[in-house]
């Protein structure tokens, strides 16, 4: 086994690399990390620099894993700023770091990219002690592996910290249409999302989605103005540009889900969705216009809608939000792991993550006091 780090995905054939990704999950393809990486998304400035794990048997790629030296916390939604001061009024230099995860994409998938095989967890274990090995080899504070998915976890020894927090996703229940999903909501959910569609629709604005591959040049430049036009308006980084976005529609076609308001033939409205596997992820918005109940219509009720008809399993809109549990979205648990390099500080954290699973526990139990199924 030869045990490598590379600079970019460039010099890996996409199929090899995909051959790798179990699920299928979008978020961990070569066309998406590549499409970052050469379209502009990933910039050393903006605190990323690939650094990619790669395990060869011979010439042929074995087990990989995504990864970058990071100059800062962003773009990650596992918020570690805390300890990043703590570590540096000690003294020491909290960046770089090491990060195994998809850039700027809170979604839970494989980081420990492993074909199925009778050698699978061999492999991963192998990933996981090259990761430690190459942050102590280069003197770094820690390492970061985030929203990790279930079957990754055992590769993590006792050296790494465990964390958990929650998101909100929604599951197919073998809907037969939307009516059928509303039907299983508490009424007074129930009548709030009609309410919130019927004001969305009575706007007068045209409401589709469409595939990737259906989109034109000029509708990707109108969804990408709008995209960039809301996050600077937050004060927000728009880090996507409009060349990945195009390339995004070329390359992953159907993959690509686009839920669009139009008022005559400008695009006023957009939420983009990539699907994978048996789910769909919900992932960027933006909006020139105001319009009560548009940006829940485009965001959550069209994702549910595409998945009742295509029969997807589940729909993941994205990290945060408690607005999203009255929609349908119950609390799931997502998990990383830390390795902190000084003990001391590992410590210090590991007390830390201690007191915070207790009130994530108790933060789930209060969420599920206000579930919105009628039936508990």
């Amino acid at each position: 086994m030869d045990i490598r780090f590379l600079d970019g995905l460039g010099t890996i054939v996409a199929d090899d690399w995909n051959a790798l990704v179990p699920d299928g999950n979008p978020f961990v393809s070569h066309a998406f990390l590549h499409g970052m990486e050469s379209k502009g998304c990933l910039r050393e400035d903006y605190g990323w620099k690939p650094h990619h794990l790669a395990v060869y048997e011979g010439n042929r790629l074995a087990a990989a894993a995504p990864m970058y030296l990071k100059g800062n916390s962003h773009g990650e939604f596992v918020f570690d700023w805390s300890w990043a001061a703590a570590w540096e009024r000690a003294g020491g230099d909290y960046y770089p770091k090491l990060l195994v995860a998809s850039p700027y994409s809170p979604v839970p998938g494989p980081r420990l990219l492993v074909p199925d095989s009778p050698y699978a967890e061999v492999l991963r274990n192998q990933l996981t002690a090259a990761m430690v090995d190459e942050a102590d080899r280069l003197g770094l504070s820690s390492i970061h592996a985030n929203f990790l998915v279930e079957r990754d976890l055992d590769a993590f020894d006792d050296r790494w910290l465990p964390r958990s927090d929650w998101q909100f996703h929604w599951h197919n229940r073998g809907y037969a249409d939307f009516a059928g999903f509303l039907a299983t909501l508490t009424s007074k959910k129930r009548k709030n999302i009609r309410h919130e569609r019927t004001h969305a629709f009575a706007s007068g604005l045209r409401i589709g989605m469409h595939g990737g591959d259906e989109l034109d040049d000029h509708a990707w430049r109108q969804i990408h103005a709008l995209y960039e036009s809301t996050f600077d308006m937050k004060g927000n980084h728009a880090a996507m540009t409009l060349r990945f976005f195009q390339y995004l529609g070329r390359t992953m076609g159907p993959g690509v889900q686009v839920a669009t308001a139009h008022h005559g033939d400008r695009m006023v409205a957009m939420a983009l969705f990539l699907r994978g596997g048996d789910a769909l992820y919900g992932r960027y918005w933006g909006a020139s216009v105001d319009v009560s109940g548009l940006h829940f219509e485009l965001c959550y009720y069209q994702g549910i809608d595409y998945c009742i008809r295509e029969g997807i399993a589940r729909f993941e809109p994205g990290a945060q939000g408690e607005h999203k549990l009255a929609r349908g979205f119950l609390p799931t648990q997502t998990h990383s792991r830390h390795y902190i390099a000084h003990e001391g500080f590992r410590r210090a954290v590991r007390d830390a993550l201690l007191h915070e699973a207790a009130a994530k526990e108790a933060y789930r139990d209060e969420l599920m006091q206000h579930s919105p199924y009628a039936e508990r």
